[in-house]
């Protein structure tokens, strides 16, 4: 007679957690049985993604239900307690200290090797060459953070969870601003780790991602688990219907995406000649107001460095700019602001939004930056802008009088695209204006971004997916090693074609 089988390694049953009146889990339900699988979890912004990888995590307590690891009933009060019943999470904005060095982050926390005068610097080295073995990590323990890749940043982090002997890692998002190449070496060492029986957690919106690396799929929806099973169950079609539900996916059908911009629209920008000594040479563009252009190329190809120079947020060694015909010279944002230019940047907590401040007030703030300090509330001004965008965004009622630290990272994400759409600028710049964000979340901006340039605006888009640019744009300006290899019609080509030109491959 065969034993029977032990509890499963993970079960969250029922589980409940309230922010004041809203209830971000309603009847929240995952189980991983056995170690060595990769599970993924995958719903809509505001599906309660995050405030169940926070319980788990130890960075939320919640309400009610049960939490078990191999069937133990566990309530964790800190991130601390979670690591110490096998809980390790690397989040998707990497939190690494660049000016240590790889050894010393992968130690961080955990506590550097003490010998008999203080730290030992070659026990420590040693120790955590011993984690980056196991990863299959070739790197130097003693090279500084700062000089490394997003995906070896990301390795250093995996390897800082596994000095905590984690059973379960949660990797949220890890994929968002990783090239194709990266991605799959990242995916080669969660094979391994699975391998070696580590269960992993997987947070992604890109769906033939789940399907090239999950064992199993949780979608949760409004807070409560809508469907489970193993990938193979599961269809890209199943899973938008069970992450959006019927009548989400009917009024989805039926949004029309606007006509693209006439050729002879008055000229918003002209750049020439753009140039940030090694990143960027002698850009070029002439932006028609109405007109979405793309920004196409692999990291580092100095797409954002456009964007940033453009907007005066960073310094620029050559080049001539015009706003509506008239020079303009970057000298700051503020300079850029009152020329009607606007910037959302790729990273909405550190540089796009006040996470302690409610959404509202993050909205209207570009708005009343140059108001009196004592005018009334910022409310009053900017108020119907705000109205219309919530209804617009689909931004819940109540949901930007929070701070917006509550909010999940698709209606941040709005709340950091509309609050420069209140401004009603001549010339939008985007910075991955989607970047971690559901289908739906992604087709709502992108709706009010078409009426944006439908009301006259001109729209400059860096995007890392070419499928959004494609979808998005009149036209696709490829970018390789800080210049522009191609300007193309975006009705005109695919995404191979883009792909073989940011590659620095012609066609």
């Amino acid at each position: 007679m065969e034993d029977a089988p032990g509890p499963p390694l993970l079960q969250l049953r029922g589980v409940q957690k309230s922010f004041g009146p809203t209830r971000a889990l309603k009847d929240a339900n995952l189980s991983i049985p056995v170690p060595g699988v990769v599970h993924a979890l995958i719903g809509e912004n505001g599906s309660g993604k995050s405030t169940l990888l926070g319980v788990l995590s130890g960075q939320t307590r919640h309400d009610t239900g049960i939490v078990q690891i191999e069937g133990h009933s566990v309530r964790f009060g800190s991130p601390v307690a979670a690591l110490r019943h096998g809980i390790a999470m690397v989040s998707q904005e990497v939190a690494v200290a660049p000016d240590l060095s790889v050894a010393e982050n992968v130690l961080l926390g955990r506590g550097l090797v003490r010998g008999r005068t203080g730290v030992s610097r070659s026990a420590s080295r040693a120790k955590a060459h011993e984690v980056l073995e196991r990863l299959d990590f070739d790197i130097d323990p003693d090279v500084r953070v700062r000089r490394l890749r997003p995906d070896q940043r990301q390795m250093v982090e995996i390897a800082r969870a596994l000095t905590a002997d984690a059973k379960v890692l949660i990797l949220d998002e890890p994929t968002s601003s990783l090239t194709d190449d990266e991605v799959q070496r990242l995916f080669a060492t969660v094979r391994r780790l699975k391998a070696q029986g580590v269960a992993i957690i997987f947070v992604s919106h890109r769906m033939q991602e789940l399907f090239e690396i999950a064992d199993d799929i949780t979608v949760l929806r409004d807070g409560t688990t809508v469907a489970q099973g193993g990938a193979g169950s599961f269809t890209p079609e199943s899973l938008v219907e069970a992450m959006l539900g019927q009548a989400r996916l009917v009024d989805q059908a039926t949004r029309s995406e606007p006509a693209s911009v006439a050729t002879a629209n008055p000229v918003a920008l002209r750049v020439r000649a753009l140039t940030v000594t090694g990143l960027v040479e002698d850009f070029d563009i002439t932006l028609r107001r109405g007109e979405i252009v793309g920004l196409a190329g692999l990291v580092g190809a100095g797409r954002s460095e456009v964007l940033e120079a453009i907007f005066g947020a960073r310094a620029l060694d050559a080049g001539t700019l015009a706003v509506d015909g008239t020079p303009y010279v970057p000298r700051g944002p503020r300079r850029a602001i009152q020329r009607g230019l606007a910037l959302v940047p790729a990273d909405r907590k550190t540089d796009g939004l006040v996470l302690a401040m409610s959404g509202v007030t993050n909205m209207t703030m570009v708005e009343t930056h140059d108001a009196p300090r004592l005018m009334p509330p910022a409310r009053r001004r900017g108020a119907a802008a705000v109205a219309r965008l919530c209804t617009a965004l689909r931004i819940a009622p109540g949901a930007v009088d929070v701070p917006t630290a509550r909010l999940s990272g698709g209606n941040q994400q709005k709340v950091a695209v509309a609050k420069w759409l209140v401004r009603r600028p001549k010339v939008l710049l985007l910075d991955e204006p989607t970047r971690g964000v559901d289908v739906m979340a992604k087709a709502d901006i992108h709706q009010e971004l078409h009426a944006t340039a439908a009301a006259g605006s001109a729209l400059l888009v860096s995007s890392s997916e070419i499928s959004e640019l494609l979808t998005l744009c009149d036209r696709v300006l490829v970018m390789f090693r800080g210049r522009v290899v191609a300007d193309v019609a975006a009705a005109d080509t695919h995404e191979s074609e883009i792909l073989k030109l940011a590659g620095g491959h012609p066609s």
